[in-house]
């Protein structure tokens, strides 16, 4: 399965007057808004979507609805991690559901070889038939050597960086196109991407996810195109006006990277809910200041 362009991230609404249950209306219409901005695929019930505060019948819903307002236009993937049973649910639940694919999460709050991080993966993706991508990050980290054991794996398509170890990776990459004699998709998925994308794409990783996209997906698209025809002046402007202050804010409070965008989305218009625990929501100041940057990056791309 082919990936390319911007890869949207949905955040998951949940309603703010009967105790955060899940709201479809919110999330089918976010879901809408970017297909039609132009998201290169829709990966739903992830870390922007909260994955870890989902109860299984939530998590199949948020994919379900993702599908349907997808409607077949971009490829739709769904996380699926934690306990390994609980992993191969997800994995089911979003077969059912009409996922497209799975981005593999990692394990639950646990130290574990490399051995036994491939054999997780193993046992996950032959819960079904479903394409996967396999999200180094937190207790998860591959060798070159484990990463070519996951691409043997029959339905294990491709490889997303979240620790920004760019020796590491570029090893991964070189150890991998050497070995497997496939199309294996490589992407970076640290959060906030665009300030890695310049290095990424240096070792060869041009693939990566954008959260941004959640909210101005004007600025996300505008910093895709000028890094993908070489337009430096804009790249650069638009890390130093609106990627590195944002990422400044995000860094404030531990689990901003969801509750900023889900600010932003509510921001522009469409009531993104509260965050679940243990996240919190953004400061009133921390919001005022999302929407200053906002208006910085609409005018850094001329929207």
């Amino acid at each position: 399965m082919h990936l390319e362009g911007v890869l949207f991230f949905p955040v998951t609404p949940f309603r703010r007057d009967d105790g955060r249950s899940l709201d479809e209306e919110a999330l089918g219409r976010h879901v809408e808004q970017g297909v039609r901005a132009g998201a290169g695929g829709v990966f739903a019930a992830c870390g922007t979507g909260e994955f870890n505060a989902l109860g299984l019948d939530e998590y199949e819903r948020v994919v379900r609805i993702a599908v349907e307002a997808t409607a077949g236009n971009v490829p739709v993937f769904s996380g699926a991690g934690g306990s390994l049973p609980f992993a191969q649910e997800c994995a089911r639940a979003a077969a059912r559901a009409g996922a497209d694919g799975l981005l593999l999460l990692p394990p639950y709050l646990v130290s574990a070889p490399v051995a036994g991080l491939v054999r997780y993966v193993a046992e996950l993706t032959s819960a079904t038939a479903l394409p996967s991508i396999v999200y180094q990050r937190g207790t998860a980290r591959f060798t070159p050597e484990a990463v070519i054991e996951l691409a043997a794996l029959p339905n294990v398509i491709g490889f997303k960086d979240g620790v920004g170890d760019v020796d590491l990776l570029q090893r991964i990459v070189i150890a991998v196109r050497q070995a497997v004699d496939r199309e294996f998709t490589f992407f970076n998925g640290l959060p906030t991407a665009e300030m890695t994308v310049p290095a990424y794409r240096g070792i060869g990783v041009a693939l990566y996810s954008s959260a941004v996209f959640c909210f101005v997906p004007e600025v996300a698209l505008g910093f895709y195109k000028a890094v993908t025809s070489g337009d430096q002046a804009v790249v650069d402007r638009l890390l130093a006006d609106f990627y590195k202050p944002l990422v400044e804010l995000r860094d404030k409070v531990p689990g901003y990277a969801v509750s900023l965008i889900k600010a932003g989305v509510t921001l522009r218009g469409l009531d993104a809910g509260a965050v679940r625990p243990p996240l919190i929501d953004a400061a009133p100041e921390h919001v005022a200041e999302v929407g200053r940057l906002i208006e910085a990056g609409l005018r850094a791309v001329g929207a």
